[in-house]
């Protein structure tokens, strides 16, 4: 498929593509390398508390959750949605994100702030990356 018909068929206007999507289940990460020479190692972790789903996005940014206890959450899968995203799949039974090349490239880029902002909103709650026993 020629890149302009890519973009006109991509409902999220993907700039970068894809190169490898691996995951890496012992390490808990997901591998992503895009055309455009970015590589990212994300952590389960962090994929699962910067989901795109609306549990965890809510309906607009001030509707945002900040989910605690998923220090030790795993990925076990992953299915591609079209030829524009990856549904993950994660041992806590979360598999409703649709994380688009867009957003994925976007985690990757954004990796340190997007961290630092998940884990000052947890310590502003009082909560913690571990689950509660």
């Amino acid at each position: 498929m020629a890149t302009e018909e890519r973009f006109a068929s991509d409902p999220f206007g993907t700039r970068a593509w894809p190169t490898e999507v691996r995951v890496r289940k012992a390490e808990k990460l997901l591998v992503v390398a895009f055309d455009d020479g970015a590589r990212f190692e994300l952590p389960a972790e962090y994929l699962r508390v910067e989901s795109p789903s609306a549990e965890v996005q809510g309906h607009s940014p001030s509707q945002k959750q900040t989910v605690a206890g998923k220090r030790d959450v795993g990925i076990t899968g992953v299915e591609p949605v079209g030829n524009y995203a990856i549904k993950i799949l994660f041992d806590d039974g979360h598999d409703t994100g649709i994380f688009s090349w867009t957003y994925l490239h976007e985690l990757g880029a954004k990796q340190a702030e997007k961290w630092a902002d998940y884990l000052a909103a947890l310590e502003r709650k009082g909560l913690s990356r571990d689950r509660r026993r």
